[in-house]
């Protein structure tokens, strides 16, 4: 049976001490709610269906995101930690003071009509989602969090959209290595470069260390990538040009084994990898190339492999794409090369 007393401040506190279940209590404003809430949960725990949901109602969503940023997403890539934590700002200002009992599947679904309303794209507000449901997902399996459900799992998630697919004009590509190699840094070209000969991502690129290159094999071995799994890529003639200028930087300090350095941080010795992408915003825009993205070249680079005939397999290997349905979006590129073959095979007949 619940006890029910009035507190010095004129509320009213429910205890219910049930053997086989933890003493369980939650102050009300009115004895009628105390009663009621002590029958709805002895009901529960007689039917074994019992959450004990004081932890989700004090736990705001902010501070449940500050803990998942902590314990999960630092054993995640960087490049990871960086998305989650600017998706978890957005989400902390629209939902932050809830606490995660309060946060219902009709108050994720309004945040997600708001979010696309303001012209995000629908990419960003399913990442954003994603986030937000395993967030709930770890609370509940690992910390213990009572909750009944994840109000994530069954609203609607907004469809991926078509992504991008941008490529470079012989032109424009002309002029873009041009405008970087004149750049006062020469790491800024030698990146770019590296990007469109490797289709390496901006973050492999700028943590690579001399110890990762191996010049005389012609292959650069990744140990961090954005799926956590690691992979050699082949050098082209073109890349391994790239990377001797590189690799016989003349201004990079000894101790320094990144490639791509910047400039030392607060100990004025460790030196993080070089933030570039200023000066790339700052070039593209000069040069008439403001809606052209950096991740762009990826996608330049990854084409030009499946025009040069690679196998989905081969391409996967250099790119680290492990989702072979991502390749699909470059299959449209072998058509034209399919109309030769499909005249050879009809006319033989």
């Amino acid at each position: 049976m619940a006890t029910i007393t009035k507190t010095p401040s004129g509320t009213w506190k429910a205890l219910i001490r049930k053997a086989g279940w933890p003493t369980t209590s939650k102050t009300f404003r009115t004895k009628r709610d105390a009663e009621d809430w002590s029958r709805r949960t002895e009901d529960e725990m007689v039917r074994g269906v019992f959450i004990q949901r004081a932890q989700a109602e004090r736990l705001t969503l902010e501070s449940a995101l500050d803990r998942y940023l902590k314990e999960v997403s630092i054993t995640k890539s960087a490049f990871t930690q960086r998305g989650e934590t600017s998706k978890s700002k957005q989400l902390k200002l629209e939902l932050g003071k809830y606490s995660l009992a309060a946060i219902t599947p009709d108050l994720v679904a309004a945040y997600r009509d708001k979010r696309l309303e303001a012209g995000k794209q629908n990419n960003t507000v399913r990442l954003e989602l994603a986030l937000l449901g395993h967030l709930f997902t770890v609370a509940m399996r690992e910390w213990g969090v009572g909750l009944a459900y994840n109000p994530v799992t069954n609203i609607r998630k907004p469809s991926p959209g078509k992504g991008r697919n941008r490529r470079l004009t012989s032109a424009e590509e002309a002029k873009l290595i041009k405008a970087v190699s004149k750049h006062s840094n020469p790491m800024l070209g030698w990146i770019v470069r590296a990007a469109l000969a490797t289709a390496m991502r901006s973050t492999e690129i700028v943590t690579l260390r001399r110890s990762q290159v191996d010049i005389n094999r012609r292959v650069i071995h990744l140990t961090k990538t954005k799926n956590g799994s690691e992979r050699t890529v082949p050098l082209t003639l073109a890349a391994k040009a790239v990377f001797d200028e590189a690799l016989a930087n003349p201004v990079r300090p000894i101790d320094c084994d990144l490639i791509f350095f910047g400039e030392p941080g607060e100990d004025k010795k460790t030196r993080k990898p070089y933030q570039f992408n200023k000066a790339f915003g700052i070039i593209k825009k000069e040069i008439g190339l403001a809606d052209f993205h950096f991740h762009d070249i990826r996608h330049e680079a990854v084409s030009r492999l499946v025009e040069a005939g690679l196998s989905d397999q081969q391409v996967s290997a250099i790119s680290g794409h492990t989702d072979m349905n991502m390749l699909k979006k470059y299959t449209h590129l072998r058509a034209e090369d399919l109309v030769g073959e499909l005249d050879a095979a009809f006319s033989a007949k």
